[in-house]
């Protein structure tokens, strides 16, 4: 009993309760992500994505292991994709586009929403740790979203940046990107390995974070101490 006490003694809590709230904070950022591509491509007139049960809020429906990883830790990823058909869309091209698009700005608006909400709790809650660690889950929460946001607006295939871009395309070659698109995920897992989006991604994270702190009265320093 006394080695096991000694075992619990030596954990590292704040380390642990720090990536518990990680891995829920990014279930909650891909199932918003997610769910938004599914519901803006129903509405189009696609139901591929009810039919294969992704309008839904469980996260486990959404996740992909190696985006969710990437989100624990460098802060930017992405989910399972969507099923889409384009069949199924009046004007394919444009209502593809309009559902890549959805996801990130669903998760831009969520990351407002943390701040909003933290915002509130800052200047209307009692101090105290509780305070503390509903102020840290609101802005890990925001940091992670805009995060998923911005990597996935990034124009390279598979991500949802791409088939923004591509809907310019001449149909031809649009098909042809989208049919051969799966094989470049590799390239993008090992371009955010090696850290070369991690510049320039966390400066437009900082800056998008400082306006939306702006419009919400969040104080932006505490953003800027956990995360910058």
């Amino acid at each position: 009993m006394g080695s096991l006490r000694s075992f619990v003694e030596q954990l590292d809590w704040v380390g642990i309760l720090m990536l518990l709230a990680g891995a829920a904070v990014s279930l909650v950022c891909i199932t918003v992500h997610e769910l938004s591509h599914g519901l803006t491509a129903y509405r189009l007139g696609d139901p591929t994505a009810k039919v294969n049960g992704r309008l839904t809020l469980n996260p486990l429906a959404h996740i992909d292991p190696v985006g969710l990883l990437m989100m624990l830790t460098v802060r930017v990823g992405w989910a399972k994709p969507v099923p889409v058909d384009m069949r199924n869309f009046q004007k394919p091209k444009r209502d593809m586009a309009l559902t890549a698009l959805a996801g990130p700005v669903s998760n831009f608006l969520l990351a407002l929403g943390m701040l909003g909400l933290g915002s509130l709790l800052y200047w209307f809650a009692p101090d105290g740790q509780p305070l503390a660690y509903a102020l840290f889950f609101c802005c890990y929460a925001a940091v992670l979203s805009v995060g998923l946001g911005l990597f996935n607006l990034l124009p390279l295939p598979p991500l949802d940046g791409s088939k923004i871009l591509f809907s310019l395309l001449p149909d031809r070659m649009y098909g042809t990107v989208l049919r051969y698109e799966r094989y470049f995920i590799l390239a993008v897992v090992l371009l955010a390995w090696t850290g070369l989006f991690s510049g320039p991604l966390s400066w437009c994270m900082e800056q998008i974070l400082w306006g939306m702190c702006q419009l919400t009265r969040f104080p932006f320093r505490i953003v800027e101490y956990y995360f910058f």
